[in-house]
């Protein structure tokens, strides 16, 4: 009889979904199925062990997957994909009746962390430091919210308050030189002007947005373990070069009044659960402040392997009450991402 520990993780076509295969394929004890909806996605062939499913939002998901789960016999579900956490977590009850463990928060506390919006309110109304931002829903609040945060005197941030992969993030810098950017930077540039934008939106309706003071320094990502709210782990890196939002070079670093900020949000949230990441960047006065949470564990957490440490692991283990020993070492160590190819016959 096979006593491995049944893990199926979905979002194998996700930009960090390879990592987190080579993660769990470190060790022995996890048998590892993983899934995606695109037959193209290249973690699927990575693995031995792939399915093709439907999307989040068909109406048959829930169904498919508890029927997955029951003919594989998976003990635990490792979800990569956002828009599948809300489902998972509304109908957690059911896989855990056919003794189905899934790694997500629970519904509030997944519906503030992934609403940016939402977020820097409850931070404003718990008392933890957030960035200046409004709350906007049409072209003549935008307009308004970026006039009241210092446009164009000093640059100010738009981004949806629903939305990943750095999609609809732009930075509106009057200062910055139009042929240069037009010339000199490639074409994702997040820097442009309130003008443009406007001229953008048109007479269109616009998705709810955040808009909020822009923060100067440098950018952290924080990759966390946390039980029901409780910080069990925290990994810090400096994002010394990124792609497309992607972090592709960086160092661990220690820096403990991130870990105690980082801390106090958890806390506040006490239905997060799991491998939870975040985003942070230094203000005007050097004091980092939240830029986004990440309720699902993060592309580049498998740098941490660099240091021994497994975190897609530890997060089963928490999710299944197997709390391990602290972390040791946390900082002194670089990386850099590199693309690899994956060869199949078709």
């Amino acid at each position: 009889m096979d006593d491995r520990l049944k893990v199926l993780m979905t979002g194998a076509g996700a930009p960090g979904g390879p990592g987190i295969i080579k993660a769990l394929q470190c060790d022995e004890r996890i048998w590892l199925h993983v899934a995606d909806m695109n037959v193209n996605a290249s973690g699927c062939y990575l693995c031995e062990n792939s399915h093709l499913i439907p999307k989040a939002s068909d109406d048959n998901f829930i169904t498919f997957m508890l029927e997955l789960c029951a003919a594989l016999s998976i003990d635990v579900i490792f979800p990569l994909v956002t828009s599948e956490l809300f489902k998972f977590s509304v109908h957690k009850d059911q896989f855990e009746a056919i003794g189905v463990n899934v790694i997500v928060s629970d519904f509030d506390s997944l519906s503030i962390a992934n609403n940016k919006g939402k977020l820097y309110e409850h931070l404003s109304d718990s008392g933890i430091d957030a960035p200046e931002f409004r709350i906007v829903d049409c072209k003549e609040s935008f307009e308004n919210a970026v006039y009241e945060l210092g446009y164009p005197r000093i640059p100010v941030v738009m981004k949806p308050c629903l939305g990943n992969g750095s999609r609809g993030i732009r930075i509106l810098d009057p200062s910055k030189d139009r042929f240069d950017l037009l010339f000199n930077s490639k074409p994702n540039t997040l820097y442009t002007s309130l003008e443009e934008v406007l001229a953008s939106i048109g007479n269109r309706n616009i998705p709810d947005l955040v808009v909020s003071e822009y923060l100067p320094g440098d950018e952290l990502t924080i990759d966390t373990i946390v039980e029901k709210g409780v910080m069990k782990d925290c990994l810090i890196r400096r994002r010394d070069l990124t792609n497309g939002g992607i972090s592709i070079a960086g160092r661990f670093i220690k820096e403990d009044q991130v870990s105690r900020y980082i801390e106090k949000i958890t806390l506040s949230l006490p239905g997060l659960h799991g491998a939870i990441g975040f985003q942070v960047k230094q203000d005007v006065n050097g004091i980092y402040q939240i830029l986004e949470c990440n309720p699902r564990i993060q592309g580049t957490s498998v740098a941490a392997l660099g240091l021994g440490i497994n975190l897609p692991l530890r997060a089963i283990n928490v999710a299944l009450s197997k709390t391990n020993s602290l972390l040791g070492r946390v900082d002194g160590l670089g990386f850099v991402r590199y693309y690899n190819e994956v060869f199949y016959e078709y």
